[in-house]
């Protein structure tokens, strides 16, 4: 049997100091139950305790949330921040888990003057699972076409398949509105990161705007006519009103070619996910050849 060291040795640095943050949280909340009242997201709280915007992303009041958590952050982590950069796997964590507490915030208090149930206020919000919403659209843009043999679907349906899943579970579940928004919205706020923001030093780039990475590729393809549309208004919004165009040279704006736009850039980056991706199964694989190696030494030694 592999020792625990093998087990968590392909996990980066990062990674492992992360999961020690969110095991630290939620063993925080347990212990000073009253702590949840600062940390968690609570909207009727939020101003003056603003940090909680910041916070709530990292605190896991459940053991069920702390588990899913730690291991979603450290198997994705494994594949992503290789292909992004340690910095950049930073970066997109605390924008999207920032980003995602302020639309979750800015829901709950329209929901209370919509509904006047003061519930939507003081519910404590909290939990990684916007940025594993986030970190699956990172994956949809690096493997897309990659087979989970498990469960034999492609790597770009997980995001579309975890939200169809969590939407009908919340038909089931009351405490559907402690998690359902948050992963709407990391998954969307993800996706604008990636599509829009993310900076590309080394090729001085911005964004990933592809065919393949475009919003209506979320959805089955009998839809896209009707979601095409529709994402174009919230494209004109963050790119300034324009004739945008997806040709050989990528977006253009009035005649003039879009920051980003470079579609070698987009394929270049899908290879080195998949040449990572390769890279991470191929040493796992020799390492568990190494530990049967070992293991059948160290038994014919005992014999």
């Amino acid at each position: 049997m592999s020792s625990p060291g093998g087990i968590f040795s392909g996990f980066t640095k990062l990674c492992k100091g992360l999961a020690v943050i969110l095991i630290g949280g939620h063993i925080l909340v347990q212990l000073l139950p009253s702590s949840v009242a600062y940390l968690a997201l609570i909207p009727a709280r939020t101003i003056p305790f603003g940090w909680n915007l910041i916070t709530a992303g990292y605190i896991e009041q459940s053991v069920h949330g702390v588990v899913v958590s730690t291991l979603g952050l450290l198997f994705m982590g494994k594949l992503l921040e290789p292909v992004w950069g340690s910095k950049e796997f930073l970066k997109f964590i605390f924008v999207i888990n920032f980003l995602t507490s302020v639309c979750v915030f800015i829901t709950a208090i329209a929901l209370y003057y919509v509904t006047r149930q003061e519930n939507y206020l003081y519910m404590p919000l909290s939990g990684f699972h916007g940025v594993l919403a986030g970190f699956l659209v990172g994956m949809k843009q690096i493997v897309p076409d990659q087979e989970l043999s498990l469960l034999k679907i492609k790597v770009k349906w997980l995001p579309s398949l975890m939200l169809l899943l969590s939407i009908v579970i919340s038909f089931f579940t009351p405490e559907s509105a402690t998690y359902l928004p948050t992963l709407i919205f990391g998954t969307y706020m993800g996706w604008i990161y990636l599509r829009y923001l993310q900076r590309k030093p080394e090729a001085k780039l911005r964004g990933d705007p592809s065919e393949d990475f475009s919003f209506s590729t979320f959805f089955p393809d009998f839809l896209r006519p009707i979601i095409d549309p529709i994402a174009s208004i919230f494209h004109r919004m963050l790119c300034g009103k324009s004739e945008a165009s997806t040709d050989a040279q990528g977006y253009t704006l009035g005649g003039a070619t879009l920051p980003g736009s470079d579609p070698i850039e987009a394929t270049r980056r899908r290879e080195r996910g998949a040449r990572a991706l390769e890279e991470r199964l191929a040493a796992e694989t020799l390492g568990v050849a190494r530990n049967s190696e070992d293991s059948q030494k160290e038994g014919a030694d005992n014999v």
